[in-house]
């Protein structure tokens, strides 16, 4: 199959009443997993690479883009190609190049004109490349430049404000802040739902839940009725891979071929994919 369009994705989950799950690629073995484990659950998915994931690769997007555009092409079902968390506005500009539908643009750390000023100008350009381009307005915890707590006053997203930071910018989607955090290791993030609702009705573009690693089974499904449309995950599948690649040389010290450990840790994170696109898309 071809890759398709993450606004192709986004619009059909919303049309279904599901979320469309985005999983974080950092190497070829996370594409791998994420396209095997859609396969499995036979639900469409968007491979993500986050800026943090480029700079990992020596800066150079190009590499990483295009074997994540070849395992979407080879995979049986629907698979889109997102860029994530660009603050970088000359790596924005290369997404269209490298193959990207879509994108994120992270101007969240800045103040509120600023960070309006600098989505604006990031979704002129987006449009004109013909890309889909999210933004975020709110802090979502876990990220080095944001409040210690996702529940710290002030950093959730207020509907009031979010209607018009979307009708002012024209960005597409919309990442919110509604008790999440990044880089959670235990699912125990609890979600201001009401919060997600009143959301739902003031934007009328998709919502994004980012640091959805932490977030419950039942709490995400809650999040998808209650409004969310797409939802990022990337540190489960760290926890995933690790966890089995630490398994398999605890048992096999003597291994020196990576292939075994490395093969089962693409293992357990097609199965995490599965597991949690049983969860989202239903």
């Amino acid at each position: 199959m071809s890759l398709v369009p993450t606004r192709e994705l986004v619009e059909k989950a919303a049309a279904a009443g599901r979320a469309v799950a985005a999983f974080n690629v950092i190497t070829l073995e996370h594409a791998e997993a994420i396209a095997a484990g859609a396969e499995a659950a036979e639900r469409s998915v968007i491979l993500q690479i986050s800026e943090n994931a480029v700079r990992f690769h020596g800066g150079r997007v190009g590499p990483i883009a295009r074997a994540a555009a070849e395992v979407g092409t080879a995979c049986a079902v629907d698979v889109a190609l997102h860029l994530d968390h660009v603050t970088d506005i000359r790596l924005l500009h290369t997404a269209a190049d490298a193959g990207f539908s879509s994108a994120m643009f992270d101007a969240g750390a800045l103040p509120y004109a600023e960070n309006l000023a600098a989505t604006r100008a990031a979704v002129r350009w987006a449009h004109g490349a013909g890309l889909w381009l999210e933004a975020e307005l709110g802090y979502v915890g876990g990220k080095p430049d944001a409040p210690a707590s996702a529940h710290a006053a002030g950093v959730r997203t207020d509907p009031r404000e979010a209607a018009r930071y979307v009708a002012d910018t024209g960005v597409d989607a919309l990442a919110v802040a509604v008790g999440s955090s990044h880089a959670m290791t235990e699912r125990s993030a609890s979600l201001d739902h009401a919060l997600i609702e009143r959301l739902r009705d003031a934007v009328r573009v998709p919502l994004v839940l980012h640091g959805s690693s932490g977030v419950g089974d039942d709490e995400l499904r809650r999040a998808v009725r209650a409004g969310i449309v797409k939802v990022n995950v990337g540190t489960a599948l760290n926890i995933a891979f690790t966890r089995a690649v630490r398994e398999t040389l605890t048992a096999r010290p003597d291994l020196t071929d990576p292939r075994p450990y490395v093969g089962r840790g693409r293992e357990t994170m097609a199965e995490t994919v599965r597991t949690l696109l049983g969860v989202v898309s239903g």
